[in-house]
């Protein structure tokens, strides 16, 4: 695998690059950036699955939530990245570190990609990135990869880039679009001394 970073003065984290793609920091002053991750939060798919701790539903939510995004990255408790093509600049999805614990070295890790990014493999190739950096130069141990149980895709995509499957955690994350019901999650996680994925 072709792994290359890129820092930068303005983002704590580095750029990375492999597999056709190149993991880049969003930026909340740009309103590409915003639209774009007002377009993957309100997109059904990832309503389905997914419901953020704080509603995204229009652009002035989804700037101040890309902020605190770049609050977090400032201050070490969390990584997000754009996930983007290396060769047009295309933006294919999101991928994020977050809840990084530097005592116990072990962060979760979350992503979605767009629905015309989808099928392409480019979840399974930014994770594969990600991970990677998460457990080599950030330092961590551990990776940890939640998704909703019946969310059968994101269990193919833990599964490939060496996240098995540990267990069910039981009413761990709301249901699709409520803050008053629960559902149960299924629990992946990657150690940093996991041997190495072939191919993902």
């Amino acid at each position: 695998m072709a792994l290359m970073n890129a820092r930068s003065l303005t983002h704590p984290h580095p750029e990375l690059y492999g597999h056709g793609l190149r993991l880049r920091r969003w930026d909340p002053a740009s309103d590409a950036d915003v639209a774009t991750w007002l377009r993957g939060l309100s997109d059904p798919e990832f309503r389905r699955w997914n419901t953020p701790l704080a509603p995204v539903t229009d652009l002035a939510a989804a700037r101040a939530s890309l902020r605190a995004k770049a609050d977090n990255a400032a201050n070490g408790t969390s990584a997000s990245f754009r996930i983007t093509d290396a060769e047009t600049g295309t933006t294919l999805g999101h991928i994020g570190v977050n809840e990084i614990d530097h005592v116990f070295r072990v962060a979760r890790v979350g992503y979605w990609v767009l629905p015309e990014a989808r099928g392409h493999r480019a979840a399974t190739h930014a994770l594969t990135l990600a991970a990677h950096w998460a457990l080599t130069d950030l330092g961590l141990h551990r990776l940890e990869l939640g998704h909703a149980v019946g969310h059968d895709a994101s269990c193919r995509i833990a599964d490939r880039c060496g996240f098995p499957y540990e267990g069910t955690l039981r009413g761990a994350m709301w249901e699709a679009d409520r803050r008053d019901a629960f559902r149960d999650v299924h629990l992946h996680a990657r150690l940093a001394t996991d041997p190495p994925v072939e191919h993902p």
